[in-house]
């Protein structure tokens, strides 16, 4: 005899998948027998219920067998849905009945032995084959499952349940292209089974497959128009491709048949969160929490409403919360620990950041590449994070957009993607790169994927650029065939990896050559960017095999500025900003996950050599203030001599940076539109150069403004040198009076050279294309 039909769904650990066995949901098998025809037995077993379990099998349910009499058969079961099973001793079958006893009783350890000893007795019992893989499947002992599974095929290959149970047992295995296979074997024998293409669904989402996963999920849901667990899996993949309408209804479906489906309202949850209805998104993952209160995506999902939120302490307390449930869960230690980093809350830090690296190390899916960045992390980690991140979550499409045509255009048509296209520091920077960009020669395009936020900055960039496409809306393979049809022959990525970016769309590979520029201060390690845009302080030739990108060199600074940044007029007093009347005043107005114990360390070692002099810091939060002061209290500095800054509009606090004397840096991510904030508004900017992208941008900027005295190479001439400036004002003021000399005159501020220098370079990267060459990293020459 040979069972049925194990299982189908189950929400797995990467969101909500409703799948089998192993992770899985689980369909059939046991129940009570009756005396038979000792000659012959042939059972049917059906399907008795389902059970949703998370991250594993909490337990098989009670199986129901229903015994049929019918003749003896050699050969496959009509129509794949029961197996005919040979003629058996009386001991074997006693056996075989003490074994599903125990499974139906829940006693594992009981019938794993007597399967075993079955299976010792008769080999080739297909049942006890199959019942023993499901058992070991339950038990999460997936290799083991798979060997017995093998068997059980090897000796009937004609049931689709076989073809099925070796399915789950290989997503369980994480062996997605051989678990397609499996289904898609049982499948061929038996198409009418819902649960079948539900779970070769999930398979093709694993496989990042969304739309053949959707077209599965609605065979399902062809066969079985109130399959709640279709609907929700649906809705997951729908979601993945950006259709946000279609898989809200996938949800609603769903919860309307199921509404007690934890996954569903999760998922819902994960949609309203991508759409920036937050309190929804809030509602949704409270009900799932509701019905599941361990369901540690629903933890996760909440952090990361409040993290957006700027609710840095509800957010810590929800990751922390699916931390303690499920600490492997993908990409939630790094939540966790940046949040932590938020608050300034450094308890355990530097074994929890040490843990971070060393999983990355070992292939971990367990951070973000940009939380990576202001952990003490060589160049080597962030390539490996970054690789990490774009097989997981933005692998190259199957098939390119851009299919090698070649362009004929008079002008070379560059397009510029960023969500950021509005009062945000990338604007800030680039708004004047944008308006000197020649027009003759380049035919710009800017596609804004953010939210129109009705500013003066966004009607300046529309009015900057020859082409302005909106493009919130759409899916990534949308904007892609937008991009295709443009013929654009350069697409400039200006997010990477930050906040709302869309890496998807450069996957599609939609352009001929792509580019990786300024929103990222590290590589994205995909190969479908070819290029990265920096400079020699960045990236030294020694670090190239740490990007996946050909680099090509700026010269000066890779930063782009604009000098049309307009300073307020306001003369701010210090008191207005809780300053006192004298003293030296240091400052850092980084955001407050920048400020590690290491840097804290430094700056109140300064403060202890500098009587009466403050350090001004930006107020990111209420937490990260009593934290902060906490700590200096720890350091034998009194917490007065920490004034915290509100956020107030650009043109006021770049005026305000005139009450400050020097600002120090922070590391291993150094300050970038904040340092050239301080330096437009003739603040020096003291930095000690790390060793990754994200610590040597400050670097850069000094270098380009003619002031490599304030590029310090250890923490103590870092100390040593802040300390000396504050007591020697007159080596201040020498260094004030070269900085504003040079910042109408060096190269940093220079808006029209920096755009003929990045015009260079595209116009190298498009003739390496012409020619058929393959990107290869150049430095351009400088422009006097």
């Amino acid at each position: 005899m040979q069972a049925r039909r194990v299982a189908a769904r189950n929400k797995t650990h990467d969101a909500h998948d409703c799948i089998g066995l192993g992770q899985q949901r689980c369909e059939a098998l046991v129940g009570h027998l009756s005396s038979v025809s000792s000659s012959a037995r042939c059972w049917k077993i059906r399907p008795a219920f389902r059970l949703i379990v998370l991250n594993g099998i909490q337990s098989l349910p009670r199986l129901l067998v229903e015994k049929i009499h019918t003749r003896r058969k050699n050969g496959a079961a009509p129509n794949g849905n029961h197996w005919d099973v040979s003629i058996v001793t009386s001991s074997v079958d006693k056996m075989f009945r003490s074994a599903l006893a125990s499974l139906q009783a829940g006693k594992a350890n009981d019938a794993e032995r007597l399967f075993k000893k079955l299976l010792s007795a008769q080999p080739e019992h297909v049942a006890g084959l199959n019942l023993l893989a499901i058992l070991l499947t339950k038990l999460g002992r997936f290799e083991e499952a798979e060997r017995y599974a093998q068997r059980a095929l090897d000796e009937d290959a004609t049931s689709d349940a076989t073809f099925y149970n070796y399915g789950i047992i290989l997503k369980s295995l994480k062996r997605p292209t051989e678990a397609l296979e499996r289904f898609s074997q049982a499948l061929a024998i038996n198409a009418s089974i819902s649960e079948t293409w539900n779970n070769r669904g999930t398979i093709f989402s694993d496989l990042k497959q969304y739309r053949e996963a959707v077209a599965d999920f609605d065979k399902a849901i062809s066969i079985n128009s109130n399959y709640p667990d279709a609907y929700c899996n649906k809705g997951k993949s729908l979601a993945e491709l950006k259709l946000y309408d279609e898989s809200l209804g996938a949800f609603n479906r769903a919860l309307s048949l199921k509404s007690d489906l934890a996954e569903a309202w999760l998922g819902r949850g994960n949609v309203f969160f991508k759409l920036k209805r937050n309190a929804d998104a809030l509602v949704d993952y409270d009900k799932a929490l509701s019905i599941k209160p361990d369901f540690a995506e629903a933890w996760l999902g909440r952090g990361h409403v409040f993290v957006d939120l700027k609710r840095f302490n509800e957010a810590f307390a929800a990751y922390d919360k699916a931390f303690t449930i499920n600490p492997d869960l993908n990409y939630l230690e790094g939540a966790r620990l940046h949040a932590k980093m938020q608050l300034c809350d450094w308890s355990d830090y530097d074994a929890e950041s040490e843990h971070l690296i060393l999983s990355i190390r070992s292939g971990k899916l367990n951070t973000a590449p940009f939380t990576l960045l202001a952990i003490p992390s060589s160049s080597a980690d962030q390539l490996q994070c970054a690789k990490l991140w774009v097989a997981d979550k933005c692998p190259p499409s199957r098939k390119s957009i851009w299919q090698g045509e070649h362009y004929r255009h008079d002008r070379i048509r560059v397009a510029y993607v960023s969500a950021d296209f509005r009062e945000h520091p990338v604007s800030f920077l680039l708004a004047g790169m944008f308006e000197s960009h020649d027009k003759s020669r380049f035919d710009i395009t800017a596609i804004s994927l953010g939210s129109d936020d009705n500013t003066e900055m966004r009607q300046r960039l529309k009015e900057s650029v020859g082409h302005f496409i909106d493009v919130k809306a759409h899916s990534d393979d949308q904007i892609a065939d937008i991009v295709k049809s443009s013929e654009a022959d350069i697409l400039v990525d200006l997010m990477g990896f930050t906040a709302e970016s869309r890496t998807g769309i450069f996957a599609r590979c939609a352009a001929p050559i792509q580019v990786n520029y300024l929103g990222y201060p590290g590589t994205m390690g995909a190969n479908y960017i070819d290029y990265v845009i920096a400079d020699s302080i960045l990236i030294p030739a020694s670090h190239q095999n740490s990007y996946t990108e050909k680099i090509v060199y700026l010269p000066n600074s890779y930063q782009g500025n604009d000098t049309k940044r307009n300073i307020s007029k306001k003369i701010f007093t210090r008191a207005e900003c809780g300053l006192p009347d004298s003293g030296f005043v240091f400052c850092c107005f980084n955001n407050s996950y920048k400020i590690l114990p290491s840097v804290f360390d430094r700056w109140m070692r300064i403060l202890l050599e500098v009587p009466g002099g403050v350090l001004w810091l930006l107020e990111d939060n209420a937490t990260a203030v009593i934290n902060l002061k906490r700590e200096a209290e720890l350091r034998g500095i009194s917490a007065e001599r920490l004034v915290f800054a509100k956020r107030m509009s650009l043109p006021d606090h770049l005026a305000r940076h005139r009450l400050a004397d020097l600002f120090l840096d922070t590391l291993p991510y150094n300050a970038h539109t904040t340092a050239s904030d301080a330096l437009w508004a003739g603040l020096p900017v003291l930095t000690q150069i790390g060793e990754a992208f994200a610590g040597r941008v400050a670097a850069s900027l000094l270098s380009a403004i003619g002031l490599p005295e304030l590029i310090i190479e250890t923490s103590e001439e870092y100390v040593q040198l802040a300390i000396d400036l504050a007591k020697h004002p007159e080596k201040l003021a020498a260094i004030k009076h070269k900085l504003a000399e040079n910042r109408l005159t060096a190269p940093l501020f220079d808006t029209k050279l920096f755009t003929k220098h990045i015009e260079s370079a595209y116009t190298a990267m498009y003739e390496q294309h012409r020619r058929g060459d393959k990107p290869k990293a150049f430095a351009v020459e400088p422009i006097s």
